[in-house]
């Protein structure tokens, strides 16, 4: 059976209502933390499932949604470095997987974006002036901007650690 009905791959039974009633659950945590519902819930479903990967008529059968809510929501988590897509071999078939160090990819990709924000805040004080009331918000925003970026690496470097030490991953 796949992991859409009684069973997992692994053979043994898992009760399927509390499994969407843990995906609901944790969907609405996110949606609630600021992400998208139909995002927020295939993901919920993807980490919910054993291998971690699922097809979109799985993942249509399960959250009972159409094909393209899923098309949309994989776009979505696929840009922000949550899930990636696979082919089935010699198929055409796509398979969404997530990543047992999603929360590390997602974390990491946003330094970049953080980086973009720092420049142009920089232009932006530069632009309005220091001295002036908007130039120092902009300034101080950068200020904030740059002390978590510089605690976050940390941050990440003790998780690699944490990681090892605790999964041996």
């Amino acid at each position: 059976m796949t992991e859409s009905g009684s069973g997992t791959e692994s053979g043994s039974a898992r009760d399927p209502e509390a499994v969407s009633r843990f995906v609901e659950r944790f969907a609405a945590q996110l949606v609630e933390a600021g992400m998208q519902r139909m995002p927020s819930r295939v993901f919920a479903a993807l980490l919910a499932s054993d291998t971690g990967t699922l097809t979109s008529a799985e993942l249509s059968e399960q959250l009972q949604i159409s094909p393209a809510a899923v098309s949309g929501a994989v776009r979505y988590l696929a840009q922000v470095h949550m899930v990636s897509r696979e082919r089935e071999p010699g198929s055409r078939r796509e398979r969404y997987r997530v990543h047992s160090d999603q929360w590390y990819e997602a974390l990491t990709s946003r330094e970049a974006i953080i980086k973009r924000w720092e420049d142009a805040l920089r232009e932006g004080v530069a632009s309005l002036g220091a001295d002036t009331p908007s130039g120092r918000r902009l300034a101080q925003t950068l200020a904030f901007f740059e002390f978590i970026e510089q605690d976050v690496a940390l941050m990440m470097e003790r998780w690699r650690v944490y990681r090892e030490e605790r999964f041996g991953d």
